[in-house]
């Protein structure tokens, strides 16, 4: 009888401890992507054979090598089977075929693409799983389509919201942008495809950007703006790197020696090839011998006048510049093209494929999880179709395309879902949709009050709203049973080569938006955007706001999806949004966008690190996102409470899936150093994991430090310093938002 009671207890401990760990999923580790995404280096085993080859070649087949013979190629050698390199614009998709020697597209019937989501969608993830599905997928399109260098990604950091290429570059942040980039380029070069990572360096502003001298201080150069390209060389192996277009400390990127040479090359180990900016180069000689490889634009009036053209020839001849000069940087072309398989053994290089349904489906996975509900108070979302009879779809953004336009890179794609489209195919045939376009995206001449010069002369967005268009917004709101608004930009005002004047919604939409509010208090607010807004008012008057971007080609069926609960959104801010311009630090310092002279007077405070330490209170923080669900944050401890320099720091804690709906969550860790001795913001972000947690279930979390990312760049010893003493670990879900605190020691 005793034995049996022993029994019976012991079963019950057994049965109760399985319910628990039923409740209890997998541990995650939080540093998967860094762990796992290691680049392969350029071999060095043709170089033989490389200088075989450049031996028997002339001087004009070497100077031919060196600039663009075409829009997106140099010139081969065939008679030495060395191939054209060929180049495809990419920050959203392959880019349509041009004509040889135009921008006038070749008109072919065989170069349709998957148009990809901007890189603001892409970091909205928070996902370095989604960044190396991206490398991946686009990688394959460019090997359908035989390129050998695609011209992405492109990461420079976001200082200013009024950015004209904040849509398509990344964070805000050195660390998020460096764990999405080295994911994305690995994968990409393993489709034997080379990333031409861009623009190096300190790229930030459209206005100007063709002459400002950009000036820094060396330790905010360090921490801020190469971060993620020395990740992308040092850990991914990038193949190539873009010269951008502006100065830096008196020299064009394309010309500057220090950053070329001294840092990308001596420092970083870089063996690749430094590919101009298009007629990002202004000299001969200096350009050549600072570590330019090919210069490539359109600006002269043919092809033999580029600077690595025939004045490269006269140089040679003259004296001036060295064949064996000449001889290393079509070496390093050649390097380039044998490792690609583009040359030599090409067995067993990938065919690729393009504009395929997997293909589509990458897109879609990485735009399901970009989009970020900002406010939804009143629990408005997710929609239930069976509980409606009618809808109110208003904006021109529920029917726009968004793979073409502004000044730059688009994609030529014969599949691209809207909103409408999708919400017609996923809502029940006894829904009614009731449309209206309520704004028009008109733009008028541009007016005398310029906004710094920029680059391309661009009109300006007509912002009144049209009477008999908001009254027919406001009619289908009333016979409608909730109304979603889709507003916010296009790409023909977020546009590279142009910056916003300001933060203003263009197009009259804020009074369209009010007025669809007081005819439908059921009213969700939908932006479709790469860049942040004021949206002061629509955040204070509508209960439901979301935030999307420009998306891709299934941009549609992600975002309907979130709106109707098949996608619980997951996506994180990868900016700041303020409250106002004058509040962003560039814009406080007063020092943009400069003139001929652009200091970063702000210095590493950049972004949420100025509103943090400042104590200036955002619309929406860095890493802000809401969820279906809800989450708490439990048991936050360290392996160790003290660490040596050459350690990794282990952080757990227990995130729970409070809610009924599954759900994921980013588990952000920001670093606070008190006391430090050197200035530092109030926190930077050091670690982050995305989990996927079952309603009612939860998950131990571990994100992985290593020491060294706690280090400061001293400028006196020009070396990285860990500073000993205490730390402070917050754990949350924005820079704003801590749940859990840990302390540790660095002795």
């Amino acid at each position: 009888m005793k034995n049996n009671i022993v029994l019976f207890l012991i079963a019950i401990i057994f049965v109760t401890a399985s319910c628990k760990n039923d409740k209890k999923e997998n541990d995650v580790t939080g540093d998967k992507s860094i762990a796992t995404y290691k680049g392969v280096a350029l071999s060095d085993e043709f170089d033989a054979e490389i200088d075989k080859i450049v031996s028997k070649m002339t001087l004009e087949e070497k100077i031919g090598m060196l600039h663009g013979y075409s829009m997106f190629t140099n010139e081969g050698v065939e008679r030495l089977g060395i191939p054209e390199v060929h180049m495809a614009d990419g920050p959203l998709g392959i880019r349509e075929e041009l004509e040889r020697m135009s921008w006038a597209p070749a008109g072919r019937t065989d170069d349709f693409a998957t148009f990809y989501p901007a890189g603001g969608g892409l970091s909205a993830t928070w996902n370095p799983e989604m960044a190396a599905t991206f490398g991946r997928s686009i990688g394959e399109e460019a090997r359908a389509r035989g390129k050998d260098i695609l011209l992405a990604p492109a990461f420079n950091i976001i200082r200013t919201p009024l950015g004209g290429r904040t849509f398509e570059y990344m964070t805000e942040d050195p660390f998020l942008n460096k764990t999405l980039v080295v994911p994305y380029v690995v994968s990409l070069q393993n489709q034997n495809v080379a990333a031409c990572i861009k623009h190096y360096a300190a790229n930030n502003q459209e206005t100007n950007r063709g002459t400002v001298n950009v000036q820094m201080d060396e330790r905010t150069l360090r921490e801020i703006y190469l971060p993620a390209f020395e990740a992308a060389i040092v850990d991914a192996k990038a193949y190539s790197v873009m010269g951008a277009y502006n100065k830096f400390r008196g020299d064009y990127l394309c010309e500057n020696a220090y950053m070329l040479q001294d840092i990308l090359r001596d420092e970083w180990g870089f063996k690749g090839i430094v590919i101009s900016d298009w007629a990002a180069v202004h000299t001969t000689k200096k350009a050549l011998e600072a570590g330019t490889d090919l210069e490539m634009g359109t600006n002269a009036p043919s092809f033999d006048e580029f600077f690595f053209a025939n004045p490269l020839l006269k140089a040679v001849k003259d004296g001036e510049v060295s064949e064996a000069e000449v001889d290393k940087h079509v070496k390093r072309i050649v390097k380039l093209l044998f490792n690609l398989k583009a040359m030599g053994n090409t067995s067993g290089r990938e065919e690729g494929s393009i504009a395929t349904e997997a293909h589509f489906k990458d897109a879609y996975n990485i735009a399901s999880e970009s989009i970020v509900l900002l406010k939804n108070s009143e629990n408005l979302l997710p929609l239930e179709s069976a509980d409606l009879n009618s809808v109110a779809v208003i904006g021109a953004n529920a029917t726009r395309k968004h793979a073409q336009g502004g000044f730059g890179a688009g994609v030529k794609t014969n599949h691209e879902v809207t909103p409408l489209d999708a919400l017609k195919a996923k809502l029940p045939n006894s829904v009614t949709i009731n449309y209206a376009e309520g704004y028009k995206t008109n733009f008028k001449p541009k007016s005398n009050v310029k906004f710094g010069d920029v680059t391309v002369e661009r009109a300006e967005p007509v912002n009144e709203p049209d009477p008999k268009m908001v009254a027919e917004a406001v009619e289908a709101a009333k016979k409608s049973d909730v109304a979603i608004l889709f507003v916010g930009a296009n790409r023909d005002y977020e546009t590279e080569a142009s910056d916003r004047a300001d933060l203003s919604l263009p197009f009259g939409q804020e009074a369209l938006i009010s007025a669809v509010k007081k005819a439908n208090p059921k009213t969700i607010v939908v932006f479709i955007a790469g860049a942040p807004y004021d949206i002061n008012n629509v955040v204070k008057e509508n209960s439901g706001v979301v935030w999307s971007w420009y998306n891709g080609s299934e941009g549609g069926n992600a975002l309907a999806d979130v709106l109707l609960g098949k996608i619980n959104p997951s996506g994180k801010l990868p900016w700041t949004m303020p409250k106002k311009i004058e509040d962003s630090p560039a814009h406080a310092t007063k020092s943009f966008p400069g003139g001929d002279i652009e200091e970063y007077k702000e210095g590493i405070l950049v972004g949420y690190r100025w509103f943090d330490t400042k104590n200036i209170e955002p619309l929406y923080p860095f890493g802000y996102g809401l969820s279906y669900t809800t989450f708490e944050f439990e048991n936050a401890k360290t392996d160790k409470k003290e660490y040596n320099n050459g350690d990794t720091i282990t952080v757990t804690v227990d995130v729970k899936n409070t809610g009924d709906k599954d759900g994921k969550e980013v588990v952000q860790l920001y670093s606070s150093k008190p006391q430090s001795k050197v200035q530092r913001a109030t926190k930077e972000l050091k670690g982050y994991s995305k989990v996927d947690i079952k309603a009612g279930s939860s998950k131990s979390v571990s994100i992985n430090i290593p020491v060294k990312e706690l280090a400061y760049y001293d400028t006196v010893t020009k070396k990285w310093l860990i500073e000993p003493g205490n730390y402070i670990f917050k754990l949350g879900n924005s820079s704003r938002d801590s749940k859990a605190q840990v302390s540790i020691t660095i002795k």
